[in-house]
């Protein structure tokens, strides 16, 4: 079967591997569509990262380079290990991809998120959805319903974005700030607009402003570029400043503005995967008593971030900006997302 694989530092190709065996307790799946993540950018631009180096296996997976990407996808239920009964062939199914040891303490704490040995799906080995098929075990795979496939390939990044919703503790009626109007960006948009938050949107980029207009995840956009962003969120909140902060850019300048805008005792989330060390105001973060909380991934968020699609309270389809075949990977993916990312949001590949 066809894999994207990455065997190093820009060069990712299309492969010829076998397929994946069945186990007891897992479930093989025929992947639709994966979505490119910006985790996938900068594994390409900068890895490996999350992969596994030469002669450093990950400790569960036991695999290095070249590994088998994607950890964005659906797809459906091709057959069933022994043990698996609660599916069926033919289900419409999504993928939460990790690794976990299911022993450490935080593991026992249902802090799976956070195992002391995590890894991802598609990046710390097992396979992925940038191939034909892929073989996980069951307490990883959630059904869809009917959910269309194309859109049920976005519930894992926004997943992302409910988890970094629970992590601020946001609630009904607050306002919040995002830096970045990109994929998980708007995503967190989206997920706090369905939990009754009010949205502001910084972003640069005319073709970003317009899908966060556009989608109406964003209740406000600024360009703080074009006006002040300090003074025009005081403005937008009576003087307070914004409840909660989400850093979804990884730009330092765009971090010290959340920090400048969110009021006093207010939350900063770092969403944001950072290919470099960043620097922060910890005069600010004292004085105003800002808690600066991380946020990785999700842990139990699946079910909630599903019903809140099919419930029609979340619209995926718009984010949706291009499909294109697995062999287009390169050249009409993360070429398009590293050069010109003004002209995407969430690019999905059907392999």
């Amino acid at each position: 079967m066809r894999a994207a694989r990455f065997h190093g530092r820009h060069t990712i190709t299309i492969d010829e591997v076998p397929e994946p065996e069945l186990r007891p307790g897992a479930v093989a799946i025929d992947v639709a569509w994966c979505g490119i993540c910006g985790s996938d950018l900068h594994e390409y631009l900068e890895g490996p990262i999350f992969i596994p180096p030469p002669g450093h296996p990950h400790p569960l997976s036991g695999e290095e380079l070249p590994v088998t990407m994607g950890h964005e996808f659906s797809g459906t239920v091709a057959a069933l290990g022994d043990g698996v009964t609660d599916l069926a062939v033919g289900d419409r199914v999504v993928v939460e991809p990790y690794f976990t040891c299911g022993e450490c303490d935080m593991c026992l704490a249902d802090q799976y998120h956070l195992c002391r040995s995590m890894g991802f799906i598609g990046l710390s080995g097992g396979g992925g959805g940038l191939s034909e098929k892929v073989v996980v075990g069951r307490r990883w795979v959630h059904p869809v319903g009917d959910m269309p496939l194309d859109e049920a390939a976005l519930i894992e990044p926004l997943s992302v974005g409910h988890h970094a919703y629970v992590r601020s503790g946001a609630q009904e009626g607050d306002v919040a700030l995002i830096g970045g109007a990109g994929p998980i960006g708007l995503l967190t948009a989206a997920v706090l607009q369905a939990k009754g938050v009010t949205v502001l949107m910084s972003e640069l980029s005319d073709a970003r402003k317009a899908k966060a207009r556009d989608t109406g995840v964003a209740d406000h956009v600024i360009d703080p570029t074009a006006e002040d962003l300090q003074a025009r969120v005081l403005e937008l909140t009576d003087g307070r400043g914004v409840d909660v902060a989400f850093e979804c850019s990884s730009v330092n300048v765009v971090l010290d503005a959340l920090v400048d805008a969110v009021k006093p005792g207010g939350v900063v989330v770092n969403v944001s995967i950072w290919g470099k060390p960043a620097t922060v105001n910890m005069m600010k973060i004292v004085l105003k008593e800002i808690d600066l909380r991380g946020t990785i991934a999700y842990v139990n968020d699946h079910p909630e971030t599903i019903r809140l699609v099919r419930e029609g309270k979340i619209d995926l389809k718009p984010f949706i900006t291009a499909r294109i075949d697995l062999a287009d990977l390169v050249d009409e993916g993360l070429d398009t997302l590293i050069n010109r990312n003004d002209t995407a949001v969430k690019i999905l590949v059907h392999p």
